[in-house]
């Protein structure tokens, strides 16, 4: 699946290119594999229907060759470890390169201790992924900067780590995500900063594993890598924005994020949308 970003057509990366993949999404609609965590499953799972997709979320190792298989995407999230788990997060990703299967993967709480960290590690380095996301303090454990992070809780601001999260991309062959206040998309070549979202995602547990599965999603209907992963995080973005609109709270927002993603329309992307290419 891997597909460089250097030829991009960076002219076609704007309002009408993000809804031409989201009708693609309705119209196709993709099943994305999951192997993610107990804590956000029921967020993604519903958010994904809201947008179109097909979710399905399998973890058991005795299937999980066969789901892989009739995929159109994959994304893997290692919030909450187990060794079984983590085998099959293996054995996923082998099945999707062999069957050139887009696929995202979410190093959710890496830097946190040895283990979580080794294992995002060894994912990277034996599953390939065409796409990685996570926060700035997760992205800068996985580049090995020597910082730190608490749980899930980002410390670093992703400008910070830029020209590091570039030699990344260029080591893993992989577009690699800083989300953020702005959400940085990053090959080897080209980054992409969006000034889409609200920082009401930050008070709902489960925004940046969304983020990861909506990026399975575009990747699913767009071949483009560099491409496809803006307009999923610049579509959630914009989601996070207009679900922001006279919500009390986090609970409420939650609620009015997944009704946002199902009504969302075209005149809504081209109002809201901020992004460019630096």
């Amino acid at each position: 699946m891997k597909s460089s970003s250097k030829n991009i057509n960076h002219d076609l990366v704007n309002a009408h290119s993000l809804w031409r993949d989201v009708i693609a999404i309705k119209e196709q609609k993709p099943l994305i594999h999951n192997i993610t965590n107990y804590v956000t499953m029921d967020f993604m799972a519903n958010a994904l229907l809201a947008l179109g997709t097909s979710p399905v979320m399998a973890h058991a190792i005795e299937e999980v060759e066969d789901m892989c298989s009739i995929a159109n995407a994959l994304v893997v999230n290692i919030g909450t470890l187990s060794k079984s788990w983590v085998e099959s997060m293996h054995r996923a990703f082998a099945i999707a390169k062999a069957k050139n299967i887009p696929t995202v993967f979410d190093p959710v709480g890496a830097g946190a201790t040895k283990y979580r960290t080794q294992v995002a590690i060894d994912l990277i380095q034996k599953g390939c992924p065409d796409v990685i996301r996570g926060n700035a303090s997760e992205i800068s454990a996985i580049a090995k900067l020597n910082y730190s992070t608490k749980g899930v809780e980002n410390t670093l601001e992703a400008k910070e780590i830029l020209i590091e999260t570039q030699k990344l991309s260029e080591q893993t062959k992989s577009i690699i995500v800083i989300s953020g206040a702005i959400d940085y998309v990053v090959s080897n070549r080209n980054v992409a900063a969006i000034h889409n979202g609200h920082v009401m995602m930050s008070r709902v547990t489960g925004m940046g594993c969304g983020a990861a599965a909506f990026i399975g999603a575009f990747l699913a209907i767009n071949k483009s890598l560099f491409q496809a992963t803006i307009h999923a995080m610049a579509f959630f973005g914009i989601v996070g924005e207009m679900a922001s609109r006279n919500v009390q709270g986090p609970g409420s927002f939650r609620t009015a994020f997944i009704d946002r993603v199902y009504t969302m329309e075209r005149k809504d992307i081209e109002s809201y949308l901020r992004m460019e290419i630096l």
